[in-house]
C-alpha cells in the first residue's frame, strides 16, 4: 500500500516531522492548519517553511485554510489520515432534514475529521487528544470518546487507544496524551487482529502494544456501543482506562501499565548561561514562589457556598533529574504551570528558552525560529506532541502498510 498522509490541525508539523524521521517514503498529500482568530498563521507559516509551499484546493498559494470552509471531497486521496484536534464537548442532535444524520455542537473539530472519513474512506486513521478526553464531559463520564468510538464504528472501523506517557518511552517530558488508531474493517491487519483475543491485542500484538510495550494488563472490562451515535450523546456513560479496543460495537477496556524504558532528563535539554531576557528578576521570586507553592485559600462559590480551595506545591525550581512536567500554551508567562530552572552556567532562576521547549516535544533545534515572537514560539510548543513517540508508531504503521 502507498504510503500517503493526510495531516488535519497539523500545528508546526509534529506528525510530518515524526513520520519523516523514518526516511521510509511517507507522502504527504495535504495538510490544513488554521489558528482561529489570529491575525497572522504563524503555525502555519512554520510548517510551510520546513515542508513547502501550502496550496490549496485550486492550487492556489495559501496562507492557511479554515478546515470548516473546505470540500471534503477534493481534498487529495490518502490511506493515513491523522491530526490531533481540541477536547471539546462533542454532544450532538439529530440533523434537521427528517431527523436524517447527526449535527455536532457547533466549532467542535471531531466533525470535520469525521466529515473527512466520510469524504476519503482513509483505510488508517491516527489521532491525538488529551488524557480527559476518555472521561469527559464531567457530568456523563466517557461521553465524548464513545461519541467518537460509535462515529468510527458506524463507519465500518476497529479502534485501539492509549493513554502514552512519552517519558515512561524515553522521552523528556511527562506529557500524557490518548492516541487513537483505527482501521477499516476491510483491511489485512483487521483480518489479522480479527484472529487474536482482545487481551492479546492490548497485550502483545496490537498496534500500540508493539509501539509502546507494557508490563501488565489488569481490569478488563467491556460495553457495547449504540450505533445511534445521538442516544450515545443522550445517555452513553462508561469509565474508559488508558487502554482499549472496539470491534463491531463492542468495547473492552483495560488498565495496563507501561514497560518503562530509561527517560531523557532534563539536565540533557538545557542550554548554559543563555541570554540575560531569560532570567528572573530579583523582585519577581517572591510571586513565583508563591505561585509554585501550596496553598489554601477561603473562596465563595457563585451559589454563595463557601469553600477552601487547595493545591499542592510544585518542584521550585524544576529538578535536573527527572523528565521535564508537562508544557502548556502558557509556557514562558508567570503562572504555576511554567518550567523554572536553574541554569547549567550560571546558576541562576530562569525561564526554558524556545530552543529548550523544542527539545521538550522532541523537535529540532530552532523548528520555531520562522520569525514569529518568542511568546508564539512557546504556544505553539504547547500545543505541540512529542515527535519521537510519532516515530515509534510510524515504524509500525510501516510494517502493517506493508502488508497490505
Amino acid at each position: 500500500m502507498k504510503k500517503t498522509v493526510c495531516e488535519l490541525f497539523a500545528g508546526v508539523g509534529g506528525f510530518r516531522l515524526g513520520l519523516d524521521k523514518l526516511e521510509s517514503g511517507w507522502e504527504a498529500v495535504w495538510f490544513s492548519q488554521w489558528e482561529p482568530g489570529k491575525s497572522r498563521q504563524w503555525a502555519h507559516d512554520c510548517y510551510v517553511k520546513h515542508f513547502g509551499e501550502s496550496l490549496d484546493l485550486e492550487g492556489k498559494i495559501t496562507t492557511g485554510i479554515d478546515i470548516g470552509e473546505v470540500n471534503k471531497m477534493k481534498i487529495p486521496d490518502h490511506n493515513l489520515l491523522v491530526g490531533g484536534f481540541p477536547c471539546q464537548d462533542y454532544s450532538v442532535a439529530h440533523g434537521l432534514a427528517n431527523e436524517k444524520g447527526i449535527q455536532g455542537k457547533k466549532g467542535v473539530l471531531w466533525w470535520q475529521i469525521r466529515n473527512t472519513i466520510i469524504a476519503k474512506g482513509a483505510p488508517f486513521c491516527l489521532f491525538e487528544n488529551v488524557d480527559r478526553i476518555l472521561k469527559s464531559p464531567s457530568k456523563q463520564r466517557g461521553r465524548d470518546f464513545g461519541i467518537i468510538l460509535s462515529c468510527l464504528d458506524n463507519l465500518g472501523y476497529s479502534v485501539e487507544w492509549r493513554v502514552i506517557n512519552a517519558a515512561k518511552y524515553g522521552a523528556a517530558q511527562r506529557r500524557r496524551r490518548t492516541f487513537i488508531f483505527a482501521y477499516k474493517n476491510n483491511t489485512n491487519f483487521s483480518a489479522e487482529m480479527k484472529e487474536e483475543e482482545v487481551s492479546n491485542i492490548i497485550s502483545n500484538i496490537g498496534f500500540f502494544a508493539k509501539a509502546f510495550p507494557v508490563s501488565s494488563v489488569e481490569q478488563m472490562k467491556a460495553i457495547n456501543i449504540e450505533q445511534d451515535t445521538v442516544k450515545v450523546s443522550d445517555e452513553f456513560k462508561f469509565e474508559f482506562e488508558n487502554a482499549g479496543f472496539m470491534r463491531d460495537g463492542l468495547i473492552w477496556t483495560a488498565k495496563t501499565v507501561e514497560k518503562e524504558e530509561e527517560p531523557t532528563l532534563l539536565r540533557s535539554i538545557l542550554q548554559s548561561n543563555v541570554d540575560e531576557k531569560y532570567y528572573i528578576p530579583e523582585e519577581k521570586l517572591p510571586k513565583w514562589t508563591y505561585l509554585k507553592g501550596g496553598k489554601k485559600v477561603p473562596r465563595v462559590a457563585s451559589s454563595g457556598h463557601e469553600y477552601i480551595f487547595s493545591e499542592g506545591p510544585v518542584a521550585f525550581p524544576d529538578p535536573w533529574d527527572r523528565p521535564g512536567r508537562t508544557m502548556l500554551t502558557s509556557e514562558s508567562t508567570l503562572n504555576r504551570s511554567t518550567h523554572v530552572v536553574e541554569d547549567p552556567g550560571t546558576r541562576r532562576l530562569r525561564l526554558i528558552t524556545p530552543v529548550e521547549a523544542e527539545r521538550l516535544q522532541g523537535f529540532d533545534d530552532d523548528w520555531t525560529d520562522t520569525g514569529m515572537t518568542n511568546r508564539f514560539r512557546y504556544f505553539c510548543m504547547g500545543n505541540a506532541l512529542v515527535v519521537p513517540m510519532v516515530t515509534r508508531m510510524g515504524n509500525e504503521l510501516d510494517k502493517i502498510f506493508a502488508s497490505e
